[in-house]
């Protein structure tokens, strides 16, 4: 077994309500279930009958300037009770006004979903480096917003090369040290999807982003993780690749 510290984490991102904007910790419990509190909600096409049915930012682009606020815990986890919308408004998560809006604006009719255990589109868990984010937007010609990546653990690393995460899947990385530091497995390399070529306030879309991607490493940015070990996490801490 070899163990090499390869940087640290910069940051903390929840995503309480799939396809919503993210919220940035400085630091979160990383359970079995992934960060807690993350992607718990999800709004469902209700005519949709096919294996994905929930509403993202690739059919209502808007959805991204819709922010969950957690005002109380339940369970002990933080689940957002309001959403501030995009005219400022907040209404409750669970309201009638907000699934009609998002209906009314989406031109879907939706139901909001709560999965305790998360609604994920493949892991748990999903990190990359800004030394990736950088090299994409140098491709694509534009300064890449961090948050278009909608990663759970954005790392700065000692290694500056583009897609160099792809190395780690099979490995471990572990969060900070001693025998009980948190730890995840990594699986496997981040398909994207259109969802990084939409501005994260303003939901416009520029295909330059997803381009890049396909061009430079045939549409795979950052890598999933499955969580081995759980602990809190924060902004700062080390990050140690096992192998």
């Amino acid at each position: 077994m070899t163990t090499k510290t390869i940087g640290r984490i910069c940051d903390v991102v929840r995503y309480p309500v799939k396809s919503m904007a993210g919220t940035a910790l400085e630091s979160a419990h990383l359970g079995l279930h992934g960060i807690a509190g993350d992607r718990r909600f999800a709004f469902r096409r209700v005519d949709d009958k096919g294996g994905f049915p929930f509403l993202t930012a690739g059919k209502f682009p808007a959805m991204l300037a819709y922010q969950p606020l957690v005002k109380s815990e339940t369970n002990g986890e933080p689940l957002p009770t309001h959403v501030r919308t995009p005219s400022g408004a907040e209404v409750e998560l669970r309201s009638e006004a907000l699934r009609d809006e998002i209906a009314s604006r989406s031109g879907h009719n939706v139901e909001l979903m709560m999965l305790r255990h998360g609604i994920f589109d493949d892991g748990q868990v999903s990190l990359i480096s800004l030394a990736t984010i950088a090299g994409i937007g140098r491709e694509a010609g534009m300064e890449l917003d961090r948050r278009r990546m909608r990663a759970n653990i954005i790392l700065e690393t000692e290694e500056t090369a583009t897609f160099h995460e792809d190395a780690w899947v099979g490995a471990t990385l572990v969060f900070g040290d001693g025998p009980d530091a948190p730890a995840v497995g990594v699986t496997a390399r981040d398909e994207r999807c259109a969802m990084v070529n939409f501005d994260p306030d303003t939901g416009e879309q520029d295909a330059r982003v997803m381009k890049a991607v396909v061009r430079m490493n045939d549409n795979y940015a950052g890598v999933y993780a499955s969580v081995i070990r759980p602990g809190t996490i924060h902004a700062g801490q080390s990050v140690h690749l096992v192998r």
